[in-house]
């Protein structure tokens, strides 16, 4: 006897979901940017520019693929869009915390 687990089936909603993981997943893509800048702050600006630049594509596609596997297109807005606030949150918090510059 099979125990009675209800899975949600993943929905075919593309426009919703591609949409979330072009413009949301492009926002988490230049937070991430933003956080490894400010991680990285003690390396030479030439090359700190070139690696925060070079992260955006990989996140960003990344976003962009794995927004397929949500179960509806409301699912990916919703939790790209919380990913979205807690990293531009905690983006603004540390560059508050430590300010770059002189």
């Amino acid at each position: 006897m099979k125990p009675s687990s209800k899975k949600t089936p993943i929905q075919p909603d593309w426009v919703a979901k591609t949409s979330a993981g072009a413009l949301l997943g492009l926002a988490l893509a230049i937070a991430s940017s933003g956080l490894l800048s400010l991680a990285l702050g003690t390396m030479p600006l030439p090359v700190r520019g070139q690696l925060v630049m070079w992260v955006v594509p990989p996140v960003w596609l990344g976003a962009l693929g794995f927004v397929y596997l949500f179960a509806s297109g409301l699912r990916a807005w919703l939790w790209l869009g919380s990913l979205n606030l807690i990293s531009w949150g905690a983006f603004w918090a540390l560059q508050f915390l430590h300010p770059v510059g002189p």
